[in-house]
């Protein structure tokens, strides 16, 4: 065992905008997912969460809620799940993302092919499930 943990930390958001539709981001190796990404060193995962759908989809978001945490015990990785409503910005690409979008809630949940993030979306969007907490 090493003598410090490592553990890595990320933020998801399953953006829900006026419509009840899902902004995704279809990424370079996973395809279509929620954006977010890892916190940095100093920042909190709430504004994590804020600045990776800023960079990887050009919109400005409002945190509405956390919702859970999916851990990978295997790897280290812990993601937190947030649901956040969009307050400014166009849909853009940018590194991260191929395209961007906002889908219907079904549309989204046939695009998304990984089943963690499909589950993510569905846990996210189920109130009676807060705070969710999953691990593999």
């Amino acid at each position: 065992m090493s003598e410090f943990p490592k553990h890595f930390v990320s933020a998801g958001v399953v953006v829900l905008n006026s419509h009840r539709e899902i902004l995704l981001i279809k990424g370079p190796r996973r395809g279509w997912e929620p954006p977010g990404g890892v916190v940095e060193q100093g920042e909190s995962i709430e504004l994590a969460a804020i600045r990776e759908v800023k960079e990887e989809t050009g919109i400005g978001i409002e945190i509405v809620k956390f919702c859970g945490i999916f851990q990978n015990v295997t790897v280290g990785v812990v993601n937190t799940i947030w649901l956040g409503k969009p307050i400014s910005g166009e849909p853009q690409t940018s590194e991260e993302s191929l395209e961007v979008g906002y889908f219907t809630i079904e549309q989204a949940l046939e695009m998304v092919t990984w089943p963690t993030f499909r589950q993510r979306i569905e846990l996210a969007l189920d109130d009676s499930q807060h705070p969710f907490f999953v691990a593999w």
